[in-house]
């Protein structure tokens, strides 16, 4: 008899029988199926239990013995069938939390990732606090560097567009839930935004080279094809974003982009090319170049 099978219990406190687990039983389980496959089992085992029926880890600590029913023990195996398929656990809940902000994802969105809070801090260095300036986030996914920005520059008039309805939906939602005021726009980089300036753009967009071997297993197989790959060296979407730079960049305005790793010379190039100045590259927390800013000039 399994650890799982030890931990069974019947009620009969209510009119039909109701099969129970305990907590700690399932959570225990959870790391036994999860190692091997996980990073965190044990952390992973307990997040998946709360997603599943609301016992947080304090909860869990507190009482370990607590039953829990069988519709919620059936729903803490599913979300361990589809973690054990390196399934991100943003994209089992639907969520993650970035900036300090709980952003909703999608099949339509990918997870907002660590790194990324790098573009919103050379944004940021770039907008001051106290002026309504005018910013456009391209590729806006669930949008959570458009709601980051909002969040720390309530005066910013932000306009967030995507090629994609479903994730300008969630987009959308997002914002609303979170109480910012953001103008969502349907369009492919630049195309809705004909004859409109900003004094600052920001844009995470797709930087994967096509059919790139490393992405055929792994976490990125559960996420949106077309916001991850850009042809194949990676650097399409990069190229329609400069190509347009001088008819939506203020004079003295910034760009700031992400991008891979080994691809900040080929940018600098593509952003000296369009006419831009003062390029610099920041680095990620583990010290790869991940974003590339530049100016306008004035």
């Amino acid at each position: 008899m399994n650890l799982w099978s030890r931990n069974i219990r019947q009620t009969n406190s209510l009119p039909w029988a109701v099969t129970e687990h305990s907590a700690i039983a399932l959570v225990l389980e959870g790391v036994t199926q999860l190692t091997g496959c996980s990073d965190s089992p044990r952390l992973d085992a307990e997040v998946l239990l709360e997603a599943a029926c609301g016992i947080n880890r304090a909860a869990l600590a507190r009482d370990p013995d607590q039953p829990i029913d069988s519709r919620s023990t059936a729903t803490f195996s599913g979300f361990l069938e589809r973690r054990c398929q390196e399934e991100p656990i943003a994209c089992i809940l639907g969520h993650k939390e970035f900036w300090s902000l709980d952003i909703g994802i999608s099949e339509a969105t990918l997870v907002p990732r660590p790194e990324t809070e790098i573009l919103i801090e050379t944004v940021l260095d770039a907008i001051p606090p106290d002026a309504p300036v005018d910013v456009a986030d391209l590729g806006t996914g669930s949008g959570a560097i458009a709601l980051a920005l909002a969040k720390e520059r309530p005066l910013a008039r932000i306009t967030a567009t995507d090629i994609s309805p479903a994730a300008l939906a969630k987009a959308a939602e997002n914002a609303d839930r979170l109480v910012t005021k953001i103008h969502f726009v349907e369009g492919d980089w630049f195309a809705p935004l004909e004859g409109h300036q900003f004094d600052a753009i920001v844009s995470n967009p797709p930087y994967v080279r096509q059919n790139d071997p490393a992405l055929e297993t792994g976490p990125t197989r559960f996420e949106p094809a077309i916001a991850l790959f850009a042809g194949e060296d990676g650097l399409d979407c990069i190229r329609a974003l400069c190509a347009d730079l001088k008819h939506h960049l203020k004079p003295g305005g910034l760009i700031a982009l992400e991008h891979g790793h080994d691809q900040q010379g080929a940018v600098h190039a593509l952003l000296s090319a369009a006419g831009l100045e003062s390029i610099v590259q920041v680095n990620d927390y583990a010290g790869l170049p991940r974003v590339t800013s530049a100016r306008m000039p004035r």
